[in-house]
């Protein structure tokens, strides 16, 4: 670990006293530090330069400028190689924390909107990267161009050509399927259950692909793998932000983008779920 260690104090111009290996998601390591002035640190590390550290610090920052008490991490330093953020403790979900998190996700998504969809850095989901082009036609076809079609390409050769042809379907009818129209939300974008971190009293976000979207994205992605407590979130943040009729109805839809990146990750374990998806989201 001395090429993190030596990074790490590079870029943070501070010794580093102690360095424990957490270890490894994709193709990064993962770490806590104790810096030699007080602090404790989480570090994520890259073996060669990669964009993907620039741009989940460009999101966590765009993410906290939605208003005051975002819960997301402040980055402590990044580059190239390295992403730095505070070490924040974990505890067990509790219901008040999870009403809190609605509470606070309502305020992120209807506070301090993007004028478009997409967002004006390069993106990445995993380490797939996301195309973040701006769009302000409306999101369904822009759901349907930058994070359906891409991602179908991708998984194509793990699913059959009617399941091809499903998703096809799905992304022709989008603006039919869509609901009611939603301006823009700053969005978590790939917030399923791992990605919120619990830490006693709230829960931050973590690991974000933010950009502009449709806040029922977000709430669709925390049910696609189960998160602790969630009807507690979903009933404070409809009290704070109510949803439009028929929200429910659309998580299918919402979950679809995931589901084609679990593909293009995993493979074919992951066919039944999309399929399934598809078929609901077309009633």
């Amino acid at each position: 670990m001395s090429r993190v260690r030596d990074g790490l104090e590079r870029l943070l111009g501070t010794p580093v006293d102690d360095l424990t290996d957490l270890g490894s998601s994709h193709s990064w390591t993962l770490h806590r530090a104790s810096l030699a002035d007080g602090r404790e640190v989480f570090v994520k590390a890259a073996s060669d330069q990669e964009d993907v550290f620039a741009a989940e610090a460009a999101g966590l920052r765009w993410l906290g400028e939605a208003g005051p008490g975002t819960p997301v991490p402040e980055v402590v330093a990044a580059d190239g190689g390295m992403l730095v953020l505070p070490w924040l403790p974990s505890a067990s979900p509790t219901p008040a924390a999870a009403e809190r998190l609605g509470r606070e996700l309502a305020a992120l998504h209807t506070g301090a909107r993007p004028r478009a969809y997409g967002a004006p850095w390069d993106g990445y989901i995993a380490d797939l990267p996301l195309d973040n082009t701006p769009d302000d036609r409306g999101w369904p076809r822009w759901y349907a161009e930058r994070r359906l079609e891409p991602f179908l390409r991708r998984g194509a050769r793990h699913l059959s050509s009617g399941d091809v042809r499903l998703v096809e379907r799905v992304m022709a009818d989008v603006e039919a399927l869509a609901g009611p129209p939603e301006p823009p939300s700053r969005i978590h974008g790939d917030l399923w259950s791992g990605n919120v971190l619990w830490t006693g009293d709230r829960a931050m976000l973590i690991d974000p692909a933010a950009h502009g979207g449709h806040r029922e994205t977000d709430l669709a992605m925390m049910a696609l793998f189960g998160t602790p407590h969630l009807e507690r979130v979903l009933a404070a943040y409809d009290e704070a932000a109510p949803l439009a009729d028929g929200w429910r109805a659309r998580v299918p839809l919402h979950q679809l983008h995931p589901l084609l990146v679990h593909v293009a990750l995993f493979g074919a374990s992951y066919r039944a779920s999309l399929v399934d998806a598809a078929r609901a989201a077309l009633g």
